[in-house]
């Protein structure tokens, strides 16, 4: 027998030896080391966590935006009866309380209607104004859409944490598991190619879960980063409606 076929005899007898590695998650589950399943779990749980922070937020911002926008066509009619109590009661009620816009402007129409209570009261007595009782409805308006704001933006910090720091902990695992097979290697004195692709297969399942992970979380956040500025700006138009409208409404 030829000196280059018993060389090819002996690399199919060793790549015969070489363990074969499965590539479903079950068999790799439990090939993977306890580091490697520490860090899975780790991702496992931030995966979790985002998705709910994601539909908690979801189901928010819907029930917040339907009670909104029936508060302020409940409101386009109060208002020009001068029924600021019923307004600032109905914005109290438990259909509306979820809502940005009663919230906002339940407080600022408090404040307005206190302040007519007080002009027509003490009035001549303190020289209260028309412009007094506006500038106490802006600064009402101003603590309540900060408050609203910093509500509609809970949960946010969270999934722009898990989106930037997943792929890393799915990294650190990945570096520990190729330090783990090369060191298998190392030990056995088995450097085939099989050996190899199945240790370095191993490490990267824990960088592909970080990807994963991350990919819906920073798409997640960029909606309802979106949703938030959308909110201010309704925030901030219905609020200017109503200042003008106390501003005629006391000229």
């Amino acid at each position: 027998m030829s000196l280059p076929v018993i060389d090819v005899v002996n690399q199919l007898v060793l790549a015969a030896a070489e363990p074969v590695m499965s590539f479903d998650l079950l068999n790799m589950w439990r090939s993977m080391g306890p580091f490697a399943k520490f860090i899975a779990i780790v991702l496992a749980v931030m995966s979790v966590w985002s998705l709910a922070v994601a539909v908690e937020r979801i189901l928010t911002y819907s029930r917040s935006g339907a009670a909104s926008r029936k508060y302020a066509a409940e409101l386009a009619t109060l208002l020009p009866a001068h029924k600021f109590k019923e307004a600032v009661e109905l914005a109290h009620t438990k259909e509306f309380e979820k809502g940005y816009l009663p919230k906002v402007l339940g407080l600022a129409l408090e404040e307005y209607r206190h302040g007519l209570e007080s002009h027509a009261t003490h009035g001549g007595k303190h020289e209260i104004g028309e412009f007094d009782i506006v500038a106490a409805v802006n600064r009402a308006i101003d603590r309540s859409t900060l408050r609203t704001v910093t509500d509609m933006r809970r949960g946010l910090g969270s999934l722009a944490t898990i989106g930037s720091t997943s792929p890393f902990v799915g990294l650190l695992g990945t570096v520990a598991g190729i330090i783990t097979a090369f060191q298998a290697m190392a030990a056995t004195g088995s450097g085939g190619l099989g050996s190899v692709s199945a240790g370095i297969a191993e490490a990267l399942v824990t960088t592909a879960f970080g990807l994963l992970v991350a990919i819906p979380a920073v798409m997640f956040f960029n909606y309802f980063t979106n949703r938030v500025e959308e909110i201010q700006v309704d925030i901030n138009d219905s609020t200017t409606e109503l200042v003008d409208f106390f501003i005629k409404e006391g000229r």
